[in-house]
């Protein structure tokens, strides 16, 4: 394959021998490695011709020097303060001053009088809003608008005039100052030869350069078209035919050089796949299929799945060019500085600032930052981990810099000192950048390779930014620097390195200019991507920009579609992939450019493919019983068993298995908001402190009324017991508080309501009691020991009362029991633990046989139901509330069944298959 490069250079040869005072200026860098490298297959001795790009070209004729954006938007601000009387704040103004720059830059590399445009929108808007009555009014917000527009032209000529007095500027600057000086440009150059090569949209300052020089007679232009779309009415070709028509030089001369390839056989192949993943695993298998990559090109039409592509790449890709720069913001060295910002936005945002503590979820996130953990090991120690851990033991919500500055100790002083110093709080932006500078140096020996790169990456970037602050103060507090920040990232990438004539190349669209290769592969062909929605952001309506000429999405239209064409026309082996559905950011729609292609090639080859689905059988998860696992056993029945461990069995033998064999217990989360057991555990102590004075008593009408007083006091010791560091007077932590209050408020309420009745009797036998009792079993050779905590047992007119506290919801079905020989069911989970408190009861005291007793649940949730009692009836609607031995020791014969497989060795631990609700 003949690429247009190659061609074009065969094409100059026949008439220039000698390229010392010769010019090639090209559309992008990139196209003039592939220059020189022409040349050096056309095995031409001496000098080369200089090879620059465009926008270099723009720069030499203008004598405007470019400057980046970020400083740009500093200078625009400077100027912006010194026309209004009452400026927006930095990150105000920063907000719609890259729109007003963009615009800027736009009218100026058209060639269009900034006044003109923005005199015209304004009074466009008014004529909207005029009418022949006068009934219509302008708002504030209106005239703010009108006003705006107006003052812009301002902005522009104060802003052009600083460039200009600078020597800087933006493109469009350099573009219409280059307009101004290309005569006196061509003058000084008359014995240089200049070759434009590859181009095709131009603005009018382009067009008006071109033309000028292809009228001195020392410039040639060189397009790269084929006559498919030239000889037609393809959009690929608007731009070139209306060069060719319009320019005075083309009536007497030919184009050069239209080719005839996009017509030659193809193999193209048009590749559906669901989603963005699939599009680039299917990339890969293609990659992995190919003998090698050399004259390949993976074209990203959507440069944000950089990341995604580069991990789905195989490993037969041995070198690799990337064109495209990797977002600064998808680098994992970005969460850290992120991260830091994200405690003093915090410490702001929930007011703590005056009392210097940080959430402790932002701590925790510095803290656990792969770097920041790495630099704070000492002796194989992490001290990362030991405050991570010491804020979870003290459930600390909010941190304070001493308490981290206790575990920094332990650190080198250089260590000790870097990291203290990112929490201390300071307002001032140089500082805290000066920080990050020092923490950046001090990481550089800790890291190596890529990650190196990265760190210098930042490194030029906050420099950046200090000398920015130093020099211009707009930074006004963090908040700001860090809104610039975020800003920032989203746009700077970070560039990568290659053999641009080797291997694989991974390019986004704009960067194929010029460049022909055999294999194209070209990803996310859907409407919306290639091209791009027809949203623009300006401030320029769309009408407006017809007016004056300046580009809409039209225009941008079809230079997509000239760059998509123009990919294929020499390109033996197509692939285009886009996605087949749709989502909340759209896609699912082939581009209109696959729908154009088929019509102009035939035998297109179109498939749909998705991941690979394999089923596999669902194993139910099993753990043997081996002789380690029944020694673990054996030494929980001696210390005991729950009741609770019994109906997580029920419920799930593997986490019966994992708890109380492997000891595996929950990670114990700060409570930011009191967690619902901790709640159950304030509203039991403080029963227990109130009724403790009374154990063994009857207690009377006075006793509780006495209590009433004393509740408040007693919640709020046991939140401080139990919620520690936590604080309840405010927000949602506030209404538990209040809720905990309810309970045990609504619970004496009941005991009142009780004792009022003189007839009624009750005694405390009782509270929070432990108990423990033996089951033996024929076939275990050791007994099984059952212990638990009774909440509360008591005498009500001579009938003990087993009782047991709930916070959660209870109904009295829970409790119904018709069956015993039924009970071996999670179901009656609730019933099994107050029956179990009933045998450790009926085991652990001096009983009489003949003694009534009932067990239950007092459920806070459902205090009108009062006490639930356990009802052995089998009626439907029948009450039985007696707790008897006999039935006590027939559910225990029920219980030595569910022991006996627990401790049987040929029954395994096996996980449901559906676990109960």
């Amino acid at each position: 394959m003949k690429t247009f490069i190659q061609e074009t250079i065969e094409d100059i040869l026949k008439t220039t021998n000698s390229f010392e005072n010769v010019t090639f200026i090209l559309p992008s860098n990139r196209a003039g490695v592939f220059v020189k490298q022409a040349f050096k297959e056309s095995q031409i001795t001496g000098f080369l011709p200089e090879i620059i790009n465009i926008e270099e070209f723009t720069q030499k004729v203008s004598g405007i020097r470019k400057i980046d954006s970020i400083q740009l938007l500093f200078y625009f601000y400077k100027i912006y303060k010194e026309q209004e009387v009452n400026p927006d704040s930095f990150d105000a103004f920063a907000s719609w001053a890259f729109t007003v720059i963009q615009d800027f830059n736009e009218i100026d590399q058209h060639l269009v009088n900034t006044e003109d445009v923005f005199v015209y929108i304004r009074d466009i808007q008014r004529l909207k809003n005029w009418s022949v009555k006068g009934t219509i009014q302008e708002t504030e917000l209106m005239k703010n608008h009108f006003a705006f527009m107006e003052k812009l032209n301002e902005y522009y000529n104060a802003l052009y005039a600083f460039l200009l007095e600078n020597k800087i500027g933006y493109q469009g600057c350099m573009y219409r100052e280059a307009t101004k000086n290309i005569h006196q440009f061509l003058e000084n150059n008359s014995s240089k030869k200049f070759y434009f090569i590859g181009f095709n949209a131009l603005n009018k300052a382009e067009e008006f350069l071109l033309k000028e020089m292809l009228i001195q007679g020392n410039t040639e232009v060189y397009w790269d078209i084929d006559e498919t779309f030239l000889n037609s009415t393809h959009q690929a070709g608007n731009f070139i035919r209306k060069y060719l028509s319009s320019w005075k030089y083309y009536e007497k001369e030919e184009l050069k050089m239209p080719s005839n390839y996009f017509n030659g056989n193809k193999n193209i192949q048009l590749i559906g796949a669901a989603k963005n993943i699939s599009q680039m695993k299917y990339v890969g298998e293609l990659l992995s299929d190919m003998e090698n990559h050399n004259n390949t090109a993976l074209v990203l039409s959507d440069e944000t799945l950089l990341p995604i592509s580069l991990n789905s790449l195989p490993e037969s890709v041995s070198s690799i060019n990337i064109t495209m720069g990797y977002p600064l913001k998808d680098i994992p060295l970005t969460s850290l500085f992120l991260s830091i910002f994200q405690l003093f936005i915090s410490q702001e945002k929930l007011q703590k600032k005056g009392s210097k503590e940080f959430y402790y979820k932002d701590v925790i996130k510095v803290m656990k930052q792969p770097l920041l953990h790495r630099l704070l090991i000492v002796n194989e120690i992490s001290v990362s981990d030991e405050i991570t851990s010491a804020i979870h033991n003290n459930n600390h919500t909010f941190v304070s810099k001493e308490f981290i500055d206790r575990f920094l100790q332990k650190t080198e002083s250089s260590v000790q000192e870097l990291v203290g110093s990112l929490f201390l709080n300071s307002n001032d932006v140089r500082g805290f950048l000066n920080k990050i500078i020092a923490l950046i140096d001090q990481l550089k020996a800790i890291v190596s390779g890529l990650e190196k790169e990265f760190l210098f990456r930042y490194y030029t970037a906050f420099m950046q930014l200090n000398n920015l602050q130093k020099e211009f103060g707009y930074f006004s507090d963090l908040k700001t620097l860090y809104q610039f920040f975020k800003q920032l990232i989203t746009s700077e990438t970070i560039s990568f390195q290659g053999e641009p004539l080797a291997g694989l190349q991974l390019m986004g669209m704009l960067e194929t200019r010029l460049l022909d290769f055999e294999t194209v592969i070209l990803t996310s062909v859907n409407e919306g991507i290639l091209p791009g929605n027809s949203k623009q952001t300006s401030f320029i309506p769309f009408d407006v920009k017809v007016q004056f000429g300046l580009p809409t999405y039209r225009e941008k239209d079809a230079i997509f579609s000239y760059h998509f064409f123009r990919l294929l026309q020499r390109a033996k082996n197509i692939y285009l992939v886009y996605n087949t559905e749709s989502d909340s950011f759209g896609g699912g729609e082939k581009s209109r450019f696959i729908g154009q292609l088929e019509l102009l090639k035939k035998n297109i080859t179109s498939r749909f493919i998705s991941p690979k689905v394999t089923t596999n059988a669902e194993f139910k998860k099993e753990i043997q019983k081996n002789e380690a696992v029944l020694l673990k056993l054996k030494e929980l029945a001696k210390k005991g068993i729950s009741p609770s461990a019994l109906t997580n069995y029920l419920y799930n033998p593997i986490a019966f298995y994992q708890q109380k064999v492997l000891k595996i217990k929950e990670f114990d989360e700060i409570e930011e908001e009191v967690a619902f057991n901790t709640l159950g555990t304030v509203v039991h102590e403080t029963l227990r402190e109130l009724y403790e004075p009374y154990l063994g008593k009857f207690i009377q009408l006075e006793n509780v009324k006495e209590m009433k007083p004393k509740i408040k006091e007693f919640v709020l010791r046991n939140f401080a017991i139990h919620f520690k560091n936590g604080d309840v007077s405010t927000g949602k932590n506030r209404l538990i508080f209040e809720v905990a209050t309810r309970f045990v408020s609504n619970f004496l309420n009941q005991e009142i309501d009780l004792l009022k009745d003189e007839s009624n009797e009750l005694k405390i036998l009782g509270i929070e009691k432990d108990y423990e009792a033996y089951i033996h079993i024929d076939e275990i050779d050791f007994p099984i020991k059952i212990h638990g905590q009774v909440d509360r047992i008591d005498q009500l007119n001579g009938v003990a009362r087993i009782i047991d506290y709930k916070t959660g919801s209870v109904k009295p079905s829970d409790l119904k029991v018709p069956f015993l020989e039924e009970i071996r069911d999670f179901k009656y989970s609730k019933a099994i633990q107050v029956l179990l408190y009933a045998f450790m009861y009926l085991e652990s005291e001096n009983i009489n046989e003949n003694a009534e007793m009932q067990a239950g649940i007092v459920s806070f949730k459902k205090l009108q139901s009062g006490f639930m009692k356990l009802n052995f009836s089998e009626k439907f609607r029948g009450e039985d509330f007696n707790v008897t031995p006999e039935r006590v020791y027939a559910f225990i014969d029920e219980m030595k069944i569910l022991i006996r497989e627990i401790y049987n060795q040929e029954i395994d631990f096996v996980e449901p298959s559906e676990l109960p609700f």
